[in-house]
């Protein structure tokens, strides 16, 4: 069989079980491009079709000579970038495939690729792409059963195992802790009643709601995450009264998370004592200064904090100030990583208190809730539900539900089964179904119930 030349931009940790699935096939030769060329190396030492390089995303012309000399490109580097890859694509002819969502500067090549005849295929990982995949399954047979979509509500969270979520947030990071923070401070767009709903900030998570996903053993809130009103169009169901996708999180991570808003933990303002090149200073100092406190008592510096975020009328009150304790706010000794300001410092603790251990799992949770009238004007429920857990040592289930849905929709465009033109997400059964029968080999699915 003909060799085909693979080009993976970017040697993250969602890479490792996408270049697994794509080098099963021994006509498949890989070069993986890494801004770091000790991480592309590191990566393509297990397999020996693969060719590490280095690459400067910068450089369009670095880009494009990549580009040239392959038949795919697989771009996992940050979504500012795609737009330049998709433009050396459409120059050379050659097809993409990403995880991210389509940006309006990838939108914009839409033409370009069909006139170039190159598929763009994009928001093909777990969230988005497994969402996409079973959203659309379900709303297809609705309507082809003439039923209509009452609510369409999903959620979505990638979480450390119930027991390894042993952290006030009952969250870890497997990348940047700034991304997550600064996540909770977007605004999250809705539809609820018929109603465009907006919320940020301390707002986002007094939205937080309990969720009932009929699997008690998980105690899980969600809050809507970015824009949800144009699924209206995009998932085909202008009759939906309600929209909403969102964030999974673990009970009492978003009291937490607002104890630490209202405190100004989130702050990316310069303050002096926070500068690298200011004195040593300890988290009590730092936590005293952003109450207004010189040198407190402990007693004193956690009634400040109660007045400050108004934890007398918080049933959390005790778990939260546990929290605070855990993360050292009223320790004289731990000292603090000082990043210039409150965000950046903040992080610099989460990420060394808030790792994955080697032995440690995490999990995936996602779900859709269809309120569905069905053509006789019954009411029916259906959920679809996809769990998946980390294997110690070998792949994170998020590592595995964003690589190998990326890996089946590459090797689907190699060998001719998904063709359709143009910059695209998986919207239609042309492009979903093969990509789902693929999925559910590898044991990745979403189960399907009638309540």
């Amino acid at each position: 069989m003909a060799e085909k030349k693979i080009l993976l931009l970017g040697s993250g940790f969602v890479a490792a079980p996408f270049v697994e699935y794509v080098l099963r096939r021994p006509e498949n030769k890989l070069t993986i491009a890494s801004r770091t060329l000790a991480n592309a190396q590191a990566l393509a030492a297990k397999y020996p079709a693969a060719t590490p390089t280095s690459c400067d995303i910068n450089s369009e012309q670095a880009i494009e000579d990549l580009v040239a000399k392959h038949d795919i490109v697989i771009s996992l580097i940050p979504y500012i970038y795609h737009a330049k890859v998709i433009k050396a694509a459409v120059k050379h002819k050659k097809n993409v495939v990403t995880t991210s969502y389509v940006s309006p500067a990838m939108m914009e090549y839409d033409q370009a690729a069909k006139d170039a005849g190159i598929t763009v295929l994009n928001e093909i990982g777990l969230d988005p792409g497994i969402d996409h995949l079973y959203a659309v399954k379900t709303i297809d047979e609705v309507h082809k059963e003439g039923g209509k979509i009452v609510e369409f509500i999903s959620f979505c969270g990638g979480l450390p195992a119930p027991e390894n979520s042993d952290n006030p947030f009952g969250y870890k990071f497997s990348w940047s802790a700034r991304g997550v923070l600064l996540a909770l401070k977007n605004t999250a767009k809705y539809l609820e009643n018929n109603k465009v709903v907006e919320v940020s900030g301390l707002a986002l998570m007094d939205s937080a709601r309990v969720l009932n996903t009929g699997y008690p053993g998980y105690a899980f809130v969600g809050y809507g995450n970015r824009d949800s009103t144009p699924y209206d169009k995009r998932y085909n169901i202008p009759e939906a009264r309600t929209i909403l996708r969102g964030t999974i999180r673990y009970d009492g991570f978003t009291q937490f998370v607002k104890a630490l808003f209202s405190l100004g933990f989130l702050s990316e303002e310069e303050q002096p004592h926070l500068l690298a090149s200011a004195p040593e200073i300890s988290w009590s100092q730092v936590v005293s200064k952003t109450v207004g406190l010189s040198d407190p008592s402990e007693e004193e510096l956690t009634a400040a904090i109660i007045k400050k975020c108004d934890l007398d009328n918080n049933d959390r009150k005790a778990q939260i100030l546990d929290g605070m304790r855990w993360l050292g706010f009223f320790s004289k000794t731990a000292k603090v990583h000082r990043r210039g300001n409150l965000l950046d410092t903040f992080c610099a603790t989460l990420e060394e208190k808030m790792q994955y251990g080697e032995d440690e799992r995490d999990l995936v949770f996602l779900q859709h809730r269809f309120e569905i009238e069905l053509k006789d004007g019954t009411h029916q429920t259906r959920t679809s539900t996809l769990i998946e857990y980390g294997v110690p040592g070998g792949f994170s289930a998020m590592a595995k539900t964003v690589g190998v849905p990326c890996g089946i929709a590459t090797q689907l465009i190699l060998d001719g089964k998904i063709t359709e033109k143009g910059v695209l997400a998986p919207m239609t059964p042309s492009i979903n179904d093969p990509i789902m029968e693929l999925l559910e080999k590898e044991n990745i699915g979403m189960v399907e119930k009638i309540l």
